[in-house]
């Protein structure tokens, strides 16, 4: 066995030598990919997305239950209980098989992502079906005891899966962040923040495409409200990356996330200086955050699993953090 090929010749050449390489020379391994490419397909993407739709509507139907906004509390109600059936069915197509997610539901492990947010979803889910289905109770039958009983617990539930509702926007970002794929594991800190934003940026997009203007004011400073931070979250977390930024701004991924933001910013012009008085314009300004919240779950999504294609972004920050440690043992054994 000659020298290219032994053990002491292969990885650790490959990261030994690669932080004063050009981008594209990086190699690794005798040309295999360091990590693997993740198999998740799209609908995974679509579940990042209605996932935090349906947190976002339920946030806006509890809101508006309390204020008294009858027509954007039974839009928002049934729009979140939409949501979230498309989110299970999404994430029961990528499990492959249904009996999956109740399998998952044997045991609670806190130190699991996915663990924490099939119980999240356990809990969000009675309350939006419970509060759903009182929308769907025609008016003549709502003064008998049996619709009023239906009514209390109803509103209960609902009310308490909104309080859920922050733990099901953030969650998908902390199970992508936990993996080792770079494009999502560097992105930890900030992720869950633009989440959480992209979430009560698309919910109150659909709250004020689905409730009168009159209404909708709730929806409004919702919307508003998450579009900052989705937009200010976002752009921090670019400033912060190291080398894996390029995969946010190239390909696929760049394009999405740079549509992401038009439309966000779009959405967001629109809900403060329109949508209060246009019923045409708020419906414009909904339809561009519910696009811009979508483009930003599928960017991300995307940004990672290209990241998982090319060594040198697992291969530099490692090489980059050996060095700083080797840096702070001579500083203090120095």
């Amino acid at each position: 066995m000659n020298g290219d090929h032994s053990p002491a010749h292969g990885p650790r050449r490959a990261v030994a030598e690669v932080a004063g390489q050009p981008p594209g020379d990086v190699a690794s391994y005798y040309g295999r990919p360091v990590l693997k490419t993740p198999v998740w397909e799209w609908k995974v993407a679509a579940y990042l997305f209605t996932g935090g739709l349906a947190a976002g509507t339920a946030v806006i139907a509890a809101g508006a239950d309390l204020t008294g906004a009858a027509r954007l509390r039974r839009a928002c109600w049934l729009g979140s209980l939409g949501a979230l059936l498309a989110s299970l069915v999404l994430l029961v197509a990528d499990l492959g098989r249904p009996e999956r997610f109740h399998h998952m539901l044997r045991v609670a492990k806190p130190t699991s992502p996915m663990s924490v947010g099939t119980w999240i979803l356990s809990a969000f889910g009675p309350g939006v079906g419970a509060a759903a289905i009182w929308e769907m109770v025609p008016v003549r039958w709502r003064s008998s005891w049996p619709a009023r009983l239906l009514r209390a617990v109803s509103r209960g539930l609902g009310l308490a899966s909104a309080a859920t509702a922050p733990g099901v926007a953030t969650y998908t970002a902390a199970l992508l962040s936990h993996t080792a794929v770079p494009g999502w594991q560097e992105v930890r800190a900030e992720l869950p923040f633009v989440f959480a934003g992209s979430a009560a940026a698309s919910g109150g997009g659909f709250g004020m495409l689905a409730a009168p203007v009159l209404e909708a004011a709730p929806a409004r400073r919702f919307a508003a409200l998450g579009a900052t931070g989705e937009l200010v979250a976002s752009r921090l977390m670019e400033q912060r990356m190291g080398l894996i930024r390029e995969v946010y701004h190239q390909g696929a991924a760049g394009r999405r996330r740079r549509g992401a933001e038009l439309l966000t910013l779009a959405g967001l012009a629109g809900t403060v200086l329109v949508a209060g008085r246009s019923r045409a314009g708020a419906a414009a300004s909904g339809l561009a955050l519910l696009g811009g919240s979508a483009l930003q779950r599928f960017g991300v999504f995307e940004a990672g699993v290209a990241s998982t294609k090319d060594p040198r972004y697992t291969v530099v920050p490692q090489r980059e953090r050996l060095d700083a440690a080797a840096r702070d043992r001579s500083a203090v054994t120095g």
